[in-house]
C-alpha cells in the first residue's frame, strides 16, 4: 500500500507519495482536487495523512470519499514525526517527513468530528465572531463619546442601539457614531438568527440539556462542550478531560524529588476553555449558597484567591459535564459537588434527585426561548427604524 503525506496550505499543497520503501513521486498543486488522478478512484490504495487545520475536515472527507484511508495528524504531536527536525521546515520536507511516518505506522492520529458536530462548531464559531464584532462596535462607540467628555449609561449589550441613540449626544458626536449603530442594528439581527439555529442544532443533541442541569452552564457552553468533545467515551477518565482542554497544570518535576506544578496548560480549544472560565466565575457569584459547588469555590476563593478559584471550578465543571454526559444522568448538587475529579466517572450513574434539576433546566429554557423571541422584535424594530429614518 502506498503512503501519502500532504502538507496543506492555503495557497498550495505539497504531496510526496511513498511505495515499497522509496519515494516515488512528490510535487505540488494548487487545490487538493488536483490530486484525484493519483489518489481518486480506481487507483492504488493508499494511506493519506495530513496535519489538522481549517480545511482538514473537508481533505478527510474527500480523500474518503474516494476510497482511501485518510488520517489527520494531532499538530501538537507532529515533531515526534520529523517535522521542523534540525530546523529545516518547509512544504516540500514536510510532506515527506510525513509520508515517511505513514510508511512507518508512527502517525499521532487526532480525532475527526461527526459531521453533526462539525456543523455545530462552525456556528457556534460564527456566533462568536458576531459577539466580538459587536463587542469591538460598541467599546469603540463608548469610546467616540468618551472623547467629547460625555459617558453613555451602562445597559445590557442587546439594548445598547437603542440607549445610544436615545442620548442627548451633540450632531457631531451623533453623526460620527451613527454608522456603528447602523451596522450594530443588523449584527443584532444576524445574532439572533445565529442563536435560533443554535437552539434547533441543540435541540437535536440530547446532552446538552442534561449538560444545561449544571450550575452556570449556558446553552452556549453546553452545544459547545458537545461539539468540542464530540464523543464523551472516547475518554477513559475526568482527568483526561481536563487535560484536553488545557486545565490542568504544567508540570516540571523530572529531576527532582517534588513534584513541581504552574499555571494550566492551555492545550486544545480556547474558546472552550474561556467558556468555561466564564461558567465559573458565574458559579463563583452566585447568590445561592445552597449548591456545595457553590460553597466548595468561595472556600477555595478565600484560601488561594479568586483568580485561582474560577480555574479550579471550571475543571470541575469540565470534569461533572463529561461524568453526566457519559452517564446520561442530569447534575444533582448533594452528589455531584462533592466528588473529586477523580471520583466523577465512577459515581455519576449513582446520582439521585435529578427530577428538580431538569425542570430546572425546562424552566431556563422556556426563559431563553422567550428572551431570544425578545430580541428578535427588538432587532426588528431597529431595522424598520433604521429604514424610514
Amino acid at each position: 500500500m502506498r503512503s501519502v503525506g500532504l502538507d496543506l496550505g492555503s495557497k498550495k499543497t505539497s504531496y510526496c507519495i511513498i511505495e515499497d520503501g522509496r519515494v516515488i513521486e512528490r510535487g505540488t498543486v494548487t487545490c487538493i482536487d488536483e490530486l484525484e488522478g493519483k489518489l481518486g478512484p480506481g487507483t492504488p490504495p493508499a494511506t493519506v495523512a495530513f496535519e489538522a487545520c481549517r480545511e482538514a475536515w473537508y481533505v478527510h472527507a474527500l480523500v474518503t470519499g474516494w476510497g482511501q484511508n485518510a488520517v489527520m495528524i494531532d499538530t501538537t504531536r507532529v515533531r515526534r514525526i520529523g517535522v521542523g527536525e534540525h530546523g529545516r521546515k518547509n512544504d516540500r520536507i514536510d510532506a515527506e517527513a510525513i509520508a515517511w511516518a505513514t510508511e512507518r505506522n508512527q502517525i499521532p492520529p487526532a480525532h475527526v468530528l461527526s459531521v453533526e458536530r462539525q456543523k455545530l462548531r462552525t456556528e457556534l464559531m460564527t456566533r462568536r465572531a458576531i459577539v466580538e464584532s459587536r463587542t469591538q462596535m460598541a467599546t469603540t462607540v463608548r469610546a467616540i463619546v468618551r472623547t467629547e467628555g460625555l459617558k453613555l449609561p451602562s445597559c445590557d449589550t442587546d439594548n445598547f442601539v437603542s440607549m445610544a441613540r436615545g442620548q442627548p449626544l451633540p450632531p457631531v458626536v451623533r453623526a460620527a457614531v451613527q454608522p456603528l449603530l447602523a451596522v450594530l442594528a443588523v449584527v443584532q439581527q444576524q445574532l439572533c438568527t445565529m442563536d435560533e439555529r443554535i437552539e434547533k442544532l441543540a435541540a437535536a443533541e440530547p446532552a446538552t440539556r442534561l449538560l444545561m442541569t449544571v450550575p452556570g452552564v449556558s446553552l452556549i457552553v453546553a452545544a459547545m462542550f458537545v461539539a468540542v468533545i464530540d464523543q464523551a467515551k472516547r475518554f477513559r477518565s475526568a482527568r483526561q478531560v481536563a487535560a484536553y482542554l488545557g486545565l490542568v497544570p504544567r508540570e516540571d518535576s523530572s529531576g527532582k524529588r517534588d513534584q513541581r506544578l504552574g499555571a494550566i496548560t492551555k492545550q486544545g480549544n480556547s474558546y472552550m476553555r474561556a467558556l468555561l472560565v466564564q461558567a465559573a466565575w458565574t458559579v463563583l457569584r452566585r447568590t445561592d449558597e445552597s449548591d456545595p459547588l457553590v460553597r466548595w469555590g468561595r472556600a477555595l476563593a478565600v484560601r488561594r484567591g479568586k483568580r485561582v478559584a474560577v480555574v479550579a471550578i471550571a475543571r470541575r465543571l469540565a470534569c461533572v459535564l463529561w461524568a453526566l454526559w457519559r452517564r446520561g444522568t442530569a447534575y444533582d448538587p448533594a452528589h455531584v459537588a462533592e466528588l473529586s475529579a477523580e471520583g466523577l466517572e465512577r459515581n455519576a450513574e449513582v446520582i439521585a434527585g435529578q427530577a428538580e434539576s431538569v425542570r430546572r433546566e425546562a424552566l431556563k429554557s422556556k426563559q431563553r426561548v422567550s428572551a431570544l423571541q425578545r430580541r428578535r422584535a427588538a432587532a426588528s424594530r431597529l431595522a424598520l427604524a433604521q429604514s424610514t429614518s
